[in-house]
């Protein structure tokens, strides 16, 4: 694999698919269905008598219309389709239409553009052979980004709706997922410290998963048990099983005893997760537009240059050292000519572009320090979670005495249900919150466009039928 290969999307060819106009349906059957090919150009409004028969069939059975369109590999009847109430077929025959009516003809042959990954080319080509057809590398026209595919197969996959939901990365870009899964473990689990509750919750992704009942929720299944262990993890280190019980040793700290050691933990990791995206942001930039976008973008080299400055004057400080204290300053002092620089470049020119500027080299500076400051909401929920399970602890330890030990229990188990699901939700929150604000922030500058083959898989025997 090509070092520019390495965590980026899958490589994408810009083609030409060219047929014989009399073979355009077997050529557009052959490219549906393999589902590797986003064809360009505009489709317009379905009309025909397929789109009739298709209409008159969903008046007669109503939902009808749900149905996934499939496609016959030969051309069908459309009188027949509808007589027998085929929707399927007739969806796939209307959507098989528009895109034939989309092609670019000269003389007796039509063609489409479009992109599909590198790795498809090969196999479309046999493909569309058997059909008469042919596909064509073209060069990648400068101004068009291509579409971005994030490689499947990856341990990170499972993880990949944490991108998603937030946005398509660039083509350019490095895939973010397996950085935003980890980040996002690690943050639940601190939030999350507790045996017991950890337990349950990776054994509830373990559940949702052997079920099966909740197809769109299968997905997330690892991201569960991922958390749920991560919790687990740091309820060792904690000394947390359904609350200070006493049951698993404190193999750390206890964090209702230090809080301040917890805030400074916290703080610690929120530095190491910044210092990871400024290092995926600066290498994007760089992918993206070159080495002097890398150099003054606030996401590149200048703003992590205050943001490590910043580190080693705070270190420098606290230590009462006066080298580490001077070379933060100088970081930091680089870091803003870099992030005035580029400022400056992009507003232009006269009195109101200078002054711009310098309100978003100030901004720029106030956000970094900012961003770490946000990581204290680890220690913060940490400490909630724990001081919850607490009380629910203490109430019941309180009430186990005689007649009053069912109560206890009762207690104990509603309250440790309240709690598990009240922190389960703030700790997800919180974790994609600090994901989304402080993390990606940093790898990303701007969104690219997903994927999007045209897909429609062939009938089965029976449907045909």
């Amino acid at each position: 694999m090509k070092r520019r290969e390495l965590g980026a999307p899958a490589r994408m060819s810009r083609v030409a698919i060219v047929a014989p106009t009399s073979r355009l349906r077997e050529t557009l059957v052959a490219v549906a269905d393999s589902g590797s090919v986003e064809l360009a150009g505009h489709l317009a409004p379905p009309e025909g008598e397929e789109i009739e028969a298709l209409r008159r069939v969903e008046r007669q059975a109503p939902g009808a219309d749900a149905r996934r369109p499939r496609l016959a590999p030969q051309l069908p009847d459309v009188a027949e389709l509808e007589q027998r109430g085929a929707s399927s077929l007739l969806a796939g025959e209307v959507e098989l239409k528009r895109r034939a009516d989309a092609a670019v003809r000269h003389g007796a042959f039509a063609g489409y553009v479009g992109w599909t990954p590198e790795g498809e080319l090969e196999q479309l080509g046999r493909r569309l052979a058997t059909a008469g057809a042919a596909v064509v590398e073209l060069a990648r026209p400068p101004w068009e980004e291509p579409p971005t595919l994030l490689r499947s197969g990856r341990p990170s996959t499972p993880f990949r709706p944490l991108v998603e939901t937030y946005g398509s990365a660039r083509y350019e870009d490095i895939d973010p997922t397996p950085f935003a899964a980890v980040a996002f473990v690690l943050m639940f689990g601190m939030m999350f410290g507790d045996v017991g509750h950890g337990i349950v919750l990776a054994v509830l992704g373990l559940a949702l998963h052997l079920s099966g009942r909740v197809a769109a929720l299968d997905q997330a299944w690892p991201l569960v048990v991922a958390c749920g262990l991560s919790g687990a993890f740091f309820g060792l280190l904690y000394g947390q099983f359904f609350g200070p019980t006493g049951v698993v040793p404190t193999l750390w700290f206890d964090p209702l005893d230090e809080p301040v050691r917890l805030l400074v933990a916290a703080l610690a990791v929120g530095s190491l997760l910044l210092a990871v995206s400024y290092a995926i942001g600066i290498a994007n930039r760089w992918r993206e537009r070159g080495a002097a976008a890398a150099l003054v973008a606030p996401s590149g080299i200048a703003g992590s240059a205050v943001f490590l400055g910043g580190g080693l004057a705070l270190a420098g400080v606290l230590s009462d050292t006066t080298a580490l204290s001077v070379a933060g300053a100088i970081a930091i002092g680089i870091g803003v000519l870099l992030l005035a620089l580029g400022f400056f470049l992009e507003a232009g020119r006269g009195a109101a572009a200078v002054a711009q500027a310098l309100v978003e080299v100030v901004d720029a500076v106030v956000r970094v320090g900012a961003s770490a400051i946000s990581f204290a909401r680890l220690a913060a929920f940490g400490l909630m979670h724990g001081a919850l399970t607490a009380i629910v602890w203490d109430g019941t330890v309180a009430l186990w005495s005689g007649a009053l030990a069912i109560v206890a229990v009762i207690l104990f188990l509603v309250g440790n249900t309240a709690t598990f699901a009240l922190e389960g939700l703030v700790a997800g929150v919180q974790a994609l919150r600090l994901e989304y604000y402080e993390l990606f922030s940093r790898v990303f500058a701007g969104e690219g466009r997903p994927f999007s083959p045209w897909s429609i898989p062939l009938a089965t025997g029976e449907e045909e039928s």
